[in-house]
């Protein structure tokens, strides 16, 4: 029986190179990106943004010096409470949604960051106006946006909901309930720019609201139970 000759031996080793790339690259392609985890002991720019956040919100009241200490843990641990969270104090994919910060899990730029905002938009539209007829929940929606916009609000999704005292969804369990189909529906068309308010920042309910100063607010219109102003 003849040895194979060198070149066949080369082709052979070319062919079986050239499989482990592609499988490699096909694996690559198919398998999702870890989710991100921060944690005590975790430093680096995404745990600035985390404490710069809890510290808008009034979570945290330590320096944001983007190191990831007890201090942090524990503000983390109140935010989740606050929000329906596994209260561990770690800031996980979940954690880190809810706080409208990128993962980079399954997307990444501004698609990733429509993503989270379209998330939170939703979980506050069911918890806010469940029950609302369906323009009624695009309203609450475009509410968040125009706060967004307007300069005595935060100028992000996330900063607009977690303002300290801005829904009573947040303090009331409204916003730890699933959230609706419809909610997610509603979020969308207020992000590609469906106001049926017509610019308001402001909305309640007459028959619910205890704050006398919103009742100075101009008000545009009434959709289901809301009025809607500025």
């Amino acid at each position: 029986m003849m040895a194979p000759s060198k070149k066949l031996l080369a082709a052979l080793a070319a062919v079986f190179l050239l499989n482990i790339l592609v499988i490699g690259g096909v694996q690559s392609l198919t398998t999702p990106a870890l989710a991100a985890v921060y944690q005590q002991g975790s430093q680096g720019e995404t745990v600035r943004q985390i404490q710069t956040k809890l510290k808008r919100w009034g979570y945290y009241d330590g320096e944001v010096d983007g190191i990831y200490g007890s201090a942090t843990t524990e503000a983390v641990k109140y935010f989740q409470r606050r929000n329906g969270l596994t209260a561990d104090g770690i800031a996980g994919n979940a954690t880190l949604q809810a706080m409208g910060i990128s993962t980079g899990a399954s997307s990444s730029g501004s698609e990733s960051g429509r993503d989270n905002d379209l998330y939170l938009m939703a979980r506050m539209i069911s918890a806010e106006a469940r029950g609302e007829p369906y323009e009624g929940q695009v309203a609450v929606g475009a509410v968040i946006l125009n706060r967004v916009r307007h300069p005595s609000f935060p100028n992000t999704v996330s900063g607009v909901i977690y303002q300290p005292g801005a829904f009573s969804a947040l303090l009331d369990g409204q916003y730890d309930e699933p959230i609706a189909e419809s909610a997610y529906r509603a979020a969308q068309d207020a992000m590609n720019g469906w106001d049926p308010t017509g610019g308001a920042i402001y909305y309640y309910n007459p028959a619910k609201t205890t704050n006398k100063w919103i009742y100075s607010r101009p008000v545009i219109g009434k959709i289901g139970n809301h009025v809607f102003a500025t």
